[in-house]
């Protein structure tokens, strides 16, 4: 006789139900994408085949060379910034990190674009100051040295923002004790903070290398007019010259480039796991080292870098956007908002692509807000192995490279199961992309929200008879709220300007601003692209802006430079 199965709860089936819904848009084209590429009918021959291409050989060595030395710039950039500011008396510590994340957050076109308005004989910054190169000059920025120098910089924070973790965990006792012990000055970094801070530092490198591996608007804007390719370059080359006719081809070198990625991701786990998280008690004071003399040397030398790495390049950028015609040099009797004003009044392209973006990433913040506060919530009340599992898989979509997850959407939904109806080509395609390659970035904070509530306010309120919606509503949804608007506002900055998966999805009608952006440089519409592009940085910074004003009011944590 059959063993008595007891009836589910209502939680119980909405977490099934949302579980599916969850699974479904952020595993299923992962899954599909491996299938795709061990099925087809030219199986193991097709795969050697693509392999032995010179192409894909060019492109991995490109890709693997670019990636470890810009993850190199990082960590010496990030490291540095990381060290002094966690470990040390520096002032203005909020300013400073607040600068330091502001390329993170700025798409890599606009990055690679305000960089090219700073070098070579065309700068209009350079002419205004007399010092550009004479014209005939190459770009130093269309090389792989180009390349590295700014996947380097477009990643700074994420080495910083791991390792300053790792930093502010070790207590200031550790190190007394160490110096009783007769350990000084460097003996001491070298011996104690770097051992204790070695997990945080290796998974931000192997973070870094990842996201630096599937970076597609630096390698495209300075790789591309070098003939200097790498894997998510050489994937968008394929499939926009071939389109739809190589995605087997296509699909091969998407999974090489994600094996790759999840190699990086399991060092990333691996490390975080082995984190020394346990030094840290409630009357642990954090570790700070007076600078004495050396404090504004240093401080102005960090300063310095941060003028370096973002300031010019804006100010590269708008003294572009200000003048006739790229070349011509700024001054009050050539400053023009004609740019501006094509780009973004009479361009019916722009204006599309402005409501696009914001459609587009406005709809993922609340879509996925709607999806991941209950699934949170009824995760951490009713634990399941299929929970389990998808908690541990959740990144991957957000991890893998973004020309992986558009190869990966584009197999699953150029056609619908059991229709002749297709969602490729439509704006549809772009917006169920965006929920899977975001999801995490929402759930993460509310995961970490709901872990700290006290569970006695839910089985209060189910005690007096409040059924499951009235508190999700009145209990779980309040509670919640700043770190999933938090979470809403990051998903909106990253999706507002993304590049990397609309790039292989978008078609007339359903550009984005990235794809703007992009097509306007390599059109060479360098005015219009740097005044997209200006608008743009303007509105991140606001919103990151707002971030920081209300972060007195968040729950701890929640504020990504803060962590």
């Amino acid at each position: 006789m059959a063993a008595f199965s007891p009836p589910k709860t209502a939680e119980q089936q909405l977490l099934m139900l949302i579980l599916f819904v969850a699974i479904a848009l952020t595993l299923s084209p992962v899954l599909r994408l491996f299938v795709e590429g061990v099925s087809d009918d030219g199986g193991l021959e097709l795969f050697l085949e693509v392999l032995g291409e010179k192409s894909t050989q060019r492109a991995l060595k490109h890709s693997l060379i670019t990636a470890g030395l810009g993850t190199l710039v990082s960590l010496l950039i990030g490291g540095a910034f990381a060290f002094l500011v966690a470990l040390s008396d520096l002032r203005a510590k909020a300013a400073l990190v607040f600068c330091l994340m502001i390329p993170m957050m700025i798409p890599p076109q606009i990055t690679a674009l305000s960089w090219t308005q700073i070098m070579g004989p065309s700068s209009v910054l350079l002419k205004t100051l007399g010092i550009a190169p004479p014209l005939g000059a190459p770009q130093p920025l269309y090389s792989p040295e180009g390349i590295i120098l700014l996947l380097g910089i477009q990643h700074t924070s994420i080495i910083f923002l791991t390792l300053r973790a790792g930093l502010r965990a070790i207590p200031q006792d550790v190190v007394e004790a160490a110096r009783i012990s007769g350990a000084k000055g460097v003996r001491i970094w070298w011996q104690i903070v770097l051992p204790l801070t070695l997990p945080s530092l290796v998974a931000g490198v192997a973070i870094t290398f990842v996201t630096a591996l599937g970076n597609f608007g630096i390698p495209a804007m300075l790789g591309i007019p070098a003939g200097y390719s790498t894997l998510p370059t050489l994937i968008y080359q394929k499939l926009a010259g071939l389109g739809t006719s190589v995605l087997a081809e296509v699909s091969v070198l998407a999974i090489l480039i994600g094996c790759v990625a999840v190699a990086g991701i399991l060092v990333q786990r691996f490390f975080q796991s082995r984190q020394v998280v346990h030094l840290v008690g409630s009357s642990a004071r954090p570790l700070a080292l007076p600078l004495g003399r050396a404090r504004l040397p240093v401080e102005i030398t960090l300063w310095l870098i941060v003028v370096a790495i973002l300031v010019l390049p804006m100010m590269g950028l708008l003294a572009t956007s200000l003048v006739p015609a790229y070349g011509v040099s700024l001054s009050f009797d050539t400053i023009s908002f004609a740019g501006w004003h094509e780009a973004l009044f009479r361009q019916p392209v722009t204006a599309r692509a402005f409501f696009n973006s914001f459609a587009l990433a406005t709809g993922a913040a609340v879509m996925l807000m709607v999806i991941c506060l209950p699934l949170a919530w009824l995760m951490q009340r009713n634990p399941t192995r299929l929970g389990r599992l998808f908690d541990s898989l959740l990144d991957l979509p957000y991890a893998l490279p973004g020309v992986v997850l558009a190869i990966a959407m584009i197999l699953l939904l150029i056609k619908l199961p059991f229709t002749e109806m297709t969602l490729y080509g439509t704006i549809w395609i772009i917006f169920l992309a965006y929920l899977a390659r975001f999801f995490s970035v929402m759930f993460r904070p509310v995961q970490a929200s709901l872990s700290q509530l006290d569970p006695a306010m839910n089985e209060a309120a189910q005690s007096v008879g409040a059924s499951l919606f009235q508190r999700l509503r009145d209990v779980i949804l309040p509670l919640s709220a700043p770190a999933a608007a938090t979470g809403a506002i990051l998903v909106f900055l990253t999706a507002f300007n993304e590049l990397t998966v609309s790039a292989l999805l978008w078609s007339s009608g359903t550009e984005t601003l990235g794809v703007v952006i992009f097509n306007l440089d390599d059109s060479g519409e360098t005015v219009m692209a740097s005044a997209v592009a200006m608008s743009i940085v303007l509105v991140v910074m606001v919103l990151m802006g707002v971030i920081q004003l209300s972060a007195r009011h968040l729950p701890k944590g929640v504020v990504p430079w803060q962590t």
